[in-house]
């Protein structure tokens, strides 16, 4: 007679980084690099939080400044760069404007809970949903929404 097999809880891996006060977090099937600081080129009448253009390795791609598409204040950095995400959602490759790179961490799908009622603003719907970890919350970016500038105001 076999043994039954032990259920093993779904887990996935997070690529995690900071803005502002927050940790947040991407799965790190969508993340395919991290990068120190770049030069950008601005994109006159871009969306808000598109801080402008990077090139590489000859491909163009746009960046996100992350703290803007939030709305949140961005960390203080003393004078320190900020660090780019680049990720592909679909067919779209964007880097993403973070403070400060964190760890990758496994998390439990079982611990996985809906986005904490605090959250206002376009955050609420950025943030698909939350972990808690030993040392805070990890809120879950949602890669989709992020990437959709819609709608949002352009610069000047």
């Amino acid at each position: 007679m076999r043994e039954a097999k032990t259920a093993v809880p779904d887990r996935r891996q997070l690529m995690t980084f900071s803005v502002g006060d927050a940790s947040y977090g991407l799965p790190i099937e969508q993340v395919l690099e991290v990068l120190n600081d770049r030069p950008l080129t601005p994109v006159p009448l871009a969306p808000r939080s598109v801080a402008g253009l990077m090139n590489l390795r000859g491909q163009v791609v746009p960046a996100i400044d992350l703290a803007r598409r939030l709305e949140v204040a961005a960390a203080a950095t003393g004078g320190r760069k900020q660090m780019n995400v680049v990720i592909r959602h679909g067919e779209s490759v964007v880097s993403l404007l973070v403070d400060e790179i964190g760890d990758v961490v496994d998390v439990e799908e079982a611990d996985f809970q809906q986005p904490p009622e605090t959250l206002r603003g376009s955050a609420r719907d950025l943030i698909h949903g939350a972990y808690r970890l030993e040392d805070g919350l990890l809120l879950l970016l949602d890669a989709k929404e992020i990437l959709d500038l819609e709608g949002e105001s352009a610069s000047c």
